[in-house]
């Protein structure tokens, strides 16, 4: 069983992280496709980012500086001193569900080892794997060597990364928690994984719905209950139970599982 998530554009570059994880930092993957983004992204001026990301000034001024700051070679390889590992990175909804910061080690390396992010300059990480902050979403239309966006950019790589961390799962199931927007950068065709889809739905006035901000955060708490208790098949997750969801049989199937909440748990 091996989880994605989405990443998250708001960043913690601050809190220390509370465990030493020193061993199992990493080094993101595809770092020399990430280096040939980041080539094109320096290229940028504020006033481009703002345009092709449609970003406020604010942020643009902040990114095309985070861009020209941005460096990493085989010499030079990230460090705690200058990049933190993705999953104390990002914050946001899913991070918060996540919760990294509460975990002990055991913990945290069970959700490295059980868990891909999916990122538009990276690819996809593993929670401790080291970047530098950054900010290009996986639907940017940013023209590159090999294409006029990202997906054309990321082509089969993603996929078969996630294929060779697919390889030693016990039963071959892939739970994808991530955005339509991310999970488009995994090619289904030559995906070695059955596929699927959780689906969140919160009480509202008698009935139920995905409710944008708790189905984010339920996204990181479901991959938070698999590592609390250690999961290893994907159908320990219909006992999911955190925050008061509950899995829902009738309105599930082989793609979607379903969990609800009601009103009264929110």
């Amino acid at each position: 069983m091996y989880f994605l998530l989405s990443p998250a554009k708001s960043l913690n570059e601050t809190d220390d992280i509370p465990v030493n994880l020193g061993n199992y930092y990493s080094q993101p993957e595809l770092i020399d496709h990430a280096q040939a983004l980041m080539k094109i992204l320096k290229t940028k001026e504020p006033v481009d980012l703002q345009a092709l990301m449609s970003i406020s000034d604010d942020l643009a001024q902040l990114n095309a500086a985070r861009n020209q700051q941005w460096q990493w070679d085989n010499d030079k390889p990230f460090t705690t001193a200058n990049a933190k590992p993705a999953a104390y990175l990002f914050d946001g909804d899913v991070y918060t569900g996540l919760d990294m910061y509460g975990m002990d080690k055991d913990t945290a390396i069970y959700v490295n080892e059980h868990l891909g992010i999916l990122s538009g300059l990276y690819g996809v990480l593993k929670p401790l794997d080291l970047i530098q902050p950054y900010r290009l979403e996986m639907g940017t239309k940013l023209k590159n060597e090999r294409g006029d966006n990202l997906y054309e950019f990321w082509g089969e790589e993603v996929t078969k990364v996630i294929n060779a961390r697919l390889a030693n799962s016990e039963d071959k199931v892939l739970i994808n928690l991530a955005s339509n927007e991310y999970f488009k950068s995994v090619k289904k065709k030559t995906l070695n994984a059955k596929v699927i889809t959780p689906r969140f739905e919160d009480e509202k006035n008698g009935n139920y719905k995905v409710i944008s901000f708790y189905a984010k955060k339920a996204r990181g708490l479901m991959v938070k209950y698999a590592a609390d208790n250690k999961l290893t098949k994907a159908e320990q997750l219909k006992q999911f139970d955190l925050a008061g969801y509950y899995y829902v049989d009738e309105l599930s199937d082989d793609k979607t599982w379903t969990f609800r909440r009601d009103e009264k748990n929110q």
